[in-house]
Order: structure tokens, then C-alpha cells, then sequence
């Protein structure tokens, strides 16, 4: 046992009636995604290149910041920020996370600067202040190949995942190894080239576990604009619309839940009915 009675290693002293735990069921009907939710009071978090305030597409943004270096120290700090987006790949994802969870909450923290130039040490400093805030969803289109930002990450990583966060994160666009999508405590999504606007899939063969649309996508931009576009990025926000649609009916539901609720809801997924019994012979006289 850990202070303060949270549960570290083991249970002692106590029992299974002193851990009451208040939770939502998990349905196995497409209703999880497509019912009443509407991502209605859910806090979804894009941590991108910053998001173009009251683009047409995506409304209004309930905060924002980015990350910057502070000039004394050079470390890397979140500060309240109003430049908007720079390259328009945030506001991309905002507005599919809008079209999706049209209720939801959006906040944006900034990583990337022009021309989708970043740091590993940004994005590190932006993914973890996002998830110390327990936003509900972050939306991660960005990853890193780097290895030395492996360890960092992955704690991020794990402590969302714990804290109920639930972090949705792009799968590279090729096959080469990155971060954090890599790991199994995020929800990891690519794309597949189906038109239908409104299908996922899952993954048999993970480490992408999730597949949703990513091709010839329309998005918003800068200016006010739209363009189409294509690639993994824009897959990931439509799932973390699906989440933050889950969570507006079932707000007590944990990041592994949201998984199954995804799998569950997943076009490709067939949950066989339970037979029927069949009744016993009548017994012979």
C-alpha cells in the first residue's frame, strides 16, 4: 500500500466491498457511436500547430496555448497563446474533431512552428501538460522517430492512460518506427481508403490498432479556407471524435474501455449472439 491509501503493489487490510467503484457498461451495439452523443461536456485537447480561432469549421476554442522557450533558461514552457495556427495542420484536425463531436469542448496547445518544424522537447513539454490538465482526449497527428525521446514519452504515455486520459495518436505515414503511437497505453490509428466518411475499422495485427478515413479528406484551413488531404493524420481526430461521442454518454468509462467500445463498434468486428438453448427431449415412458 501506497500513502494515503491509494493502491500501489497490493490489497492489505482491506476488501473488495472498501473499493467501490461506480462504472459505465460497455455495449456491444453500434449505438456506443452512432447514439445520442454528441461529445456534449468532454474536454478534447489537439496538440498540434495551434488551431486558427473561429475558423467556420471549427468554432470557437475554449483555450489555447503553445509551448515556447522561455529566454532565460531555454526550457521549453506552456504559455497562453493567441497566434493561432502556423502551417494549418491543427486546424485540419480541430475541424474533423468538430464534425464528428460537434458538443465537445476543443482546446488547442502548440507544438509545431512553420513549416511543421518542431522539436522532440516541444512536443514532450505540450503532450504532458495536456494530460496533468486531464483533458479527456488528446488528439496526437504528430510523432517522433527519435529514440531518445522514447523513455519520456512513454511515461507520458502511461500516466494518461491511467489518469483517463485518453491519448489518440497518428501512426507514421510509413512504415518506420515512432513514438507514441507505438505504444499499447495510447489508442493508435492510421488510415484506410474506404469513401465512407463514417467507418473504423480494427486492426488484427496491431500495433495500429485502429483504421478510420484518411483519404482525399476535406479540412479545414488557414484563411478561413478548406483543401482535401490524405494521410494518417487525419484519420486519428475522427477517432478521437468517436471517443470524446462515447464519453459524453458514458463519462465514467477508462481508456482501456474506450479501446473496446472501439472494437466493439469497429465494421469489421462480428460479435457472434449468444445460441438460443435449445429445450430438453421429452422423457420417454
Amino acid at each position: 500500500m501506497s500513502g494515503g491509501g491509494g493502491l500501489t503493489w497490493s490489497l492489505r487490510d482491506r476488501a473488495p466491498a472498501d473499493l467501490p467503484v461506480l462504472a459505465d457498461a460497455v455495449s456491444s451495439g453500434r449505438e456506443e457511436t452512432d447514439g445520442e452523443g454528441t461529445g456534449k461536456g468532454v474536454r478534447v485537447c489537439v496538440v498540434d500547430s495551434g488551431v486558427e480561432p473561429d475558423h467556420p469549421l471549427v468554432g470557437p476554442l475554449q483555450g489555447s496555448w503553445a509551448v515556447t522557450k522561455d529566454p532565460v533558461t531555454r526550457e521549453p514552457t506552456v504559455r497562453p497563446d493567441t497566434a493561432g495556427d502556423t502551417c494549418g495542420h491543427g486546424t485540419a484536425c480541430a475541424g474533423i474533431i468538430r464534425r464528428t463531436a460537434p458538443d465537445c469542448e476543443l482546446y488547442s496547445v502548440r507544438v509545431l512552428g512553420e513549416r511543421f518544424t518542431g522539436t522532440g522537447d516541444m512536443l514532450i513539454a505540450g503532450l504532458r501538460w495536456a494530460v496533468d490538465q486531464g483533458f479527456d482526449v488528446v488528439n496526437l497527428s504528430l510523432s517522433t522517430t527519435r529514440t531518445r525521446f522514447l523513455e519520456q514519452l512513454h511515461a507520458i504515455a502511461d500516466d494518461a492512460f491511467f489518469a483517463r486520459t485518453a491519448i489518440v495518436a497518428s501512426a507514421h505515414n510509413t512504415p518506420v518506427e515512432s513514438f507514441p503511437w507505438r505504444f499499447s497505453s495510447v489508442i493508435s490509428v492510421g488510415s484506410h481508403q474506404e469513401d465512407d466518411p463514417d467507418l473504423h475499422l480494427y486492426n488484427p495485427a496491431p500495433p495500429v490498432e485502429f483504421f478510420a478515413p484518411g483519404r482525399n479528406v476535406r479540412v479545414p484551413w488557414l484563411g478561413g479556407a478548406t483543401i482535401r488531404t490524405t494521410g494518417n493524420s487525419f484519420a486519428t481526430p475522427y477517432v478521437a471524435g468517436l471517443c470524446a461521442r462515447i464519453l459524453s454518454r458514458r463519462p465514467r468509462l477508462t481508456t482501456f474501455q474506450l479501446k473496446s467500445a472501439l472494437y466493439l463498434t469497429a465494421a469489421n468486428v462480428q460479435v457472434p449472439s449468444t445460441p438460443t438453448p435449445e429445450a430438453p427431449d421429452d422423457p420417454q415412458h
